[in-house]
């Protein structure tokens, strides 16, 4: 698996190429944690929003596809005793309707050919009034080219199904009625832009 393929060296992306915007990015993520969240990760990668999700909340599920990737998010953050660590699938959630009060997917859904199905899992497993944030990177400038990072990453593998500009991102989400989320950019050579959504007090079929 590609994922499992690059799992060694995929700190360098989050930690150096990138790191204005990650370093934001947690910055974002930590202030939407509170410390009697119940809380889902989806596609924590190597662990970089887990480290600063697991000290704010009451529990932490971190899960990744990659088990590689999952495996180094655990040697990294083990010391936390709140925290499991599990494989799965963000198209189809191994959790019961309506249990975390947060859950945090991010830069993940530009990558699937079903991103709409993910979102319908995440908002499934999250209680009503529960904050679903989903941080994703923009891999298209404003003239509708994709940002020079994210072709370079492109070459190496990476198959972004989707290219969003901040407009697009909006629009990703007005398309199944989510009209009050919120947003935070967070700038660096690939911007990431993150959606906080509340969850509908009914579920709706995405």
């Amino acid at each position: 698996m590609f994922w499992d393929n690059i799992a060694w060296i995929y700190d360098v992306f989050a930690n150096i190429i990138n790191r204005k915007a990650n370093h934001a990015l947690c910055i974002a993520v930590e202030g939407l944690i509170s410390s009697n969240d119940d809380v889902l990760e989806c596609a924590c990668g190597t662990g970089l929003l887990t480290g600063v999700i697991a000290p704010r909340c009451k529990s932490l599920i971190a899960t990744d596809f990659s088990a590689k990737m999952l495996k180094r998010t655990e040697k990294k953050y083990g010391k936390y005793k709140n925290v499991r660590y599990e494989q799965a699938n963000i198209l189809r959630l191994p959790y019961p309707n309506e249990h975390f009060d947060t859950i945090v997917a991010a830069n993940v859904i530009h990558l699937l050919d079903e991103p709409y199905q993910a979102l319908h899992e995440l908002e499934r497993v999250c209680k009503p009034g529960g904050k679903i944030i989903i941080p994703t990177y923009m891999n298209q400038t404003d003239k509708g080219k994709t940002n020079g990072v994210s072709s370079t990453i492109g070459r190496m593998g990476v198959d972004f199904k989707r290219k969003f500009t901040l407009d697009t991102y909006k629009q990703f989400f007005d398309d199944v009625g989510y009209m009050n989320v919120e947003y935070i950019l967070c700038k660096g050579r690939i911007p990431c832009a993150v959606a906080i959504l509340t969850r509908r007090e009914k579920a709706r079929n995405l």
